[in-house]
């Protein structure tokens, strides 16, 4: 366990068997379509390559960055769209692809977003979530696992861009954040 990590929530086993799960439950919803996958930079980036490789559909893989933690632990309400789209997605199935939902504004805000580009649906696929901290009614499509309200780092989920490279997900040391 890396030093800085006061409990492993879910190790890589439980990752990976978690994704293929929803990698195959997303192929089973969507037989015989197209799907488009929007991946939220930078912290989605580990689960979308994984859950990707789980979905048997023709899929088309774009990105976008947002941003509204900058380098704190709380969520600034505020939500930034530093890059957009490429794909264009009128008349196909997306699905929105982040981390974490917590607050729950960024994937209402890019959801949103999404749909007045006339796609066929939007639905949405989070790593975690970490529902006691919601503040409107969004919630995912497809949950990889539910987590409590601790500060969680690894598999793509970072504190000031770092940890993201810890293959497993663990809550980070309070003192860790203190410090910055």
């Amino acid at each position: 366990m890396h030093k800085d990590i006061k409990q492993v929530l879910f190790d890589e086993d439980e990752i990976r068997n978690r994704i293929k799960e929803l990698g195959e439950q997303i192929t089973k919803d969507y037989a015989g379509q197209g799907l488009v996958v929007v991946s939220l930079l930078k912290g989605a980036v580990y689960f979308t390559a994984e859950l990707t490789k789980h979905i048997d559909l023709p899929v088309r893989l774009d990105f976008m960055i947002s941003s509204s933690y900058g380098n704190s632990t709380i969520s600034t309400g505020s939500i930034n769209i530093t890059k957009d789209l490429d794909e264009n997605i009128a008349g196909k199935h997306v699905l929105l692809v982040d981390d974490i939902i917590d607050t729950g504004l960024t994937l209402e805000k890019i959801s949103n977003l999404l749909l007045t580009r006339n796609p066929l649906s939007v639905k949405t696929a989070v790593l975690l979530d970490k529902g006691s901290r919601r503040v409107n009614a969004m919630n995912a499509d497809y949950v990889g696992f539910e987590i409590p309200d601790e500060f969680v780092v690894g598999y793509g989920l970072d504190f000031a861009g770092d940890y993201r490279n810890l293959p497993v997900i663990g809550i980070l040391k309070p003192s860790v954040f203190a410090k910055k």
